[in-house]
This record gives structure tokens, sequence and C-alpha cells, in this order.
């Protein structure tokens, strides 16, 4: 098999080699905005779960308080 005729050295420079390829196509202006969105909808959809966690328990709330 081809793996077995690699030693480490190439092994590890081609790891380091693809990696800092990837490092340098990674276009971080993109990669902060797209952080910032994804922070902004977890916030949002945490926030909109507890209001209606506590709409529903009021809702609840009163109509049991009728019977």
């Amino acid at each position: 098999m081809l793996t077995e005729n690699f030693n480490t050295a190439t092994k590890s420079g081609t790891y380091g080699g693809t990696l800092l390829v990837l490092l340098f196509q990674i276009q971080w202006g993109s990669l902060f905005h797209t952080i910032l969105i994804a922070a902004v909808g977890a916030a949002t959809s945490f926030f909109v779960s507890m209001a209606l966690r506590w709409v529903g328990r009021k809702w609840l709330e009163r109509k049991g308080d009728g019977n």
C-alpha cells in the first residue's frame, strides 16, 4: 500500500502544507461575519424560546384558575 512508503517527515510535511494552504484560503472577514450572524441567531432563538415558555406558563396558570 502507498501509505506504508510514506515516512513521518513526508506525512507531517503533507499535513502541514495542506493546513497552511487552507489557512491562506480562509477569508477572515467572512469568517468573523459568519460567527457574528450565528451568535445573533443563537441568542435570538434562546430569547424567543424563553419568552414562549413564559407565555405558555402564564396561559396555563390562567387556564387553571378558571376551573
